[in-house]
């Protein structure tokens, strides 16, 4: 399988989410087991209104949510070139069933999150999912999805 760069409408095409909960502008790599997207954090976020006023910093839940729709990318249609595939058996949406999610340093506006989505193990059209996010070399959350 080849990896490519999936532009913010492609994205668009492929999770269901909308603003202002899209958590990804572009993903930089995909294949069938590892999908890695970048988030630019701008004080421009609707969540930095109430999160902190005088002291903005991400929600940790919003990092968690970013890991998860990177995640979609693993093993998606647009990840394999012209390959179709369904996420699950009830149509083209992913369930997110759970989540186990570490935060370890803040995320601010100016930052750029990576994000790194590794698949652990597939049972059908289930998928278990280590995540991380980095900003520069520091991790800043992991995951478990």
């Amino acid at each position: 399988m080849s990896s490519r760069e999936i532009p913010i409408t492609d994205i668009l095409a492929t999770i269901p989410h909308r603003y202002p909960f899209v958590m990804i502008d572009r993903v930089t790599e995909c294949d069938g087991t590892k999908a890695v997207a970048i988030k630019n954090v701008t004080i421009n976020e609707p969540f930095f209104v109430g999160h902190f006023p005088t002291e903005p910093i991400m929600p940790g839940m919003l990092i968690g949510e970013a890991l998860a729709q990177t995640s979609a990318f693993i093993g998606s249609p647009r990840s394999q070139d012209g390959v179709e595939a369904e996420f699950a058996s009830i149509g083209s949406k992913a369930f997110l069933t759970g989540i186990t999610l570490k935060l370890s340093k803040p995320v601010v506006p100016g930052d750029q999150l990576v994000l790194t989505a590794r698949l652990i193990k597939r049972l059908g059209q289930m998928m278990k999912v280590k995540a991380h996010a980095r900003v520069g070399k520091d991790e800043v959350a992991a995951a478990d999805i």
